[in-house]
């Protein structure tokens, strides 16, 4: 029966290693794509900037790989540990200093936006966080310019909420988006977790699919 249950785990601990995750060489193709693309508007179109359709096809990219790490979480693939070592590798990829050049302040504003991905899967992961939305946006809201941090752990707090089914984020982002705050992009930010934490419903389903 020993060498039954031992065959057992060990066919059964290989699945992980199909999982293929955020990788340096990814990256580095999304900033060729970037680098190559133009971000002036043409006159002649009303379509936004190949430059900025790329930057945002490049911030969902990211989104969906690290919700990849949550959902295995979710469905007991990964244990916590195992789940925050994943999201670590990711993260380290992502928030490096940006390669000097024209892209750097372009990568900077995004990984600002990133900073609540991160935050808000370590706090799901971990278990810990409030989950009244609209008393942490307005908290959030009100301490972003003396203390950013905390803003930040609000805003987290309300990303891990989303991904644990909370309802959010759009009824909370300002109506007036030409000049949003961090704080909105934050939120926006959750809204976009929302949206593709529910499109990876299926994905444990199909073992080795990074797309």
């Amino acid at each position: 029966m020993a060498k039954k249950g031992s065959k057992t785990v060990q066919e059964a601990e290989p699945l992980k290693l199909f999982y293929i995750f955020y990788n340096q060489e990814r990256y580095d193709n999304w900033l060729k794509s970037l680098s190559e693309a133009r971000f002036d508007a043409d006159p002649k179109s009303d379509e936004m900037p190949e430059g900025f359709r790329i930057l945002d096809s490049f911030s969902v990219d990211i989104t969906l790989e690290v919700l990849k790490i949550i959902r295995l979480f979710q469905n007991n693939r990964f244990t916590k540990e195992e789940s925050l070592d994943r999201l670590g590798q990711v993260e380290v990829i992502i928030m490096a200093t940006p390669p000097e050049g024209d892209l750097a302040e372009i990568i900077e504003i995004l990984q600002l936006q990133k900073l609540v991905l991160f935050a808000s899967c370590r706090k799901f992961i971990s278990g810990t966080y409030d989950k009244e939305i609209k008393s942490l946006v307005k908290k959030g809201r009100e301490i972003l310019d003396k203390d950013m941090e905390g803003a930040l752990d609000y805003a987290a707090q309300i990303g891990a909420g989303v991904l644990g089914g909370a309802s959010c984020c759009s009824k909370y982002v300002k109506d007036d988006l030409e000049n949003p705050t961090l704080f909105d992009e934050w939120l926006i930010e959750c809204e976009r977790m929302n949206d593709a934490i529910a499109s990876l419903k299926n994905f444990d389903e199909t073992v080795g699919d990074e797309d």
